[in-house]
């Protein structure tokens, strides 16, 4: 009965098309889901996000979760999260994309996942990383650990949506480093972002982490940027 009474006190909302869920509806409504732009690229070979990086740095495995389109589901999803501390979100998508994941052979070879991080300053402001929740959930499903300390943020950096490939790119010259390398000889890393537009962040950040001996590094992104 409380239930029932909160439930219609707070309604609960899909954060994909602002309906109301029904009882059986988690973060988004059975429309909205159905209508995920799936990608599909863990099961190519050649995918869009694997190719993004092709000739720039050596990766095992890259695949982006969906397709992120302007004003679209996708990113009305990810603005909650990162903006709206909506958290639930990262987990949700998390959740439902290690349960696909299971199938993948070469990520049974990963040793850690590491996410992408924010600046001291940025995660003070914001009060958390928006892919930490995501990360949580697809180590929870795939029993990988979760390493948040190895790869860290040298430099505080304004937003970079307005900014183009070049900018980004010189911006992300050496902008990450690692916290440990002899302990970590040999390791295949899973590096997780949000979302991929020009691909300057991750390249950066694998860099760092392939300068650990015999390292390896796979990619996985909630989203890739779509034109």
């Amino acid at each position: 009965m409380h239930k029932n009474l909160l439930k219609l006190l707070f309604p609960t909302l899909c954060f994909g098309c602002n309906e109301l869920l029904l009882n059986n509806e988690k973060i988004i409504c059975s429309s909205c889901l159905h209508n995920l732009p799936i990608t599909h690229h863990h099961f190519l070979e050649s995918n869009d996000t694997k190719n993004k990086f092709y000739g720039i740095v050596d990766l095992e495995f890259a695949s982006s979760m969906l397709y992120f389109h302007k004003e679209g589901i996708v990113q009305k999803l990810i603005h909650q999260l990162k903006y709206k501390g909506k958290q639930e979100i990262g987990t949700f998508l998390g959740t439902n994309y290690a349960i696909t994941l299971k199938e993948t052979k070469v990520l049974t070879t990963i040793d850690e996942i590491i996410p992408v991080p924010l600046h001291k300053k940025r995660l003070k402001e914001r009060t958390y990383n928006q892919v930490d929740t995501f990360c949580i959930a697809l180590s929870s499903e795939l029993n990988i650990p979760y390493n948040k300390t190895l790869l860290i943020r040298n430099e505080y950096s304004k937003t970079q949506t307005k900014k183009n490939k070049l900018q980004r790119q010189e911006i992300n010259t050496n902008l990450f480093d690692i916290t440990q390398t002899v302990e970590k000889n040999g390791y295949h890393f899973l590096l997780v972002d949000d979302v991929i537009t020009t691909g300057a962040t991750i390249e950066s950040c694998a860099k760092a982490l392939l300068k650990i001996p015999n390292s390896k590094v796979s990619v996985i992104t909630m989203a890739y940027t779509q034109s």
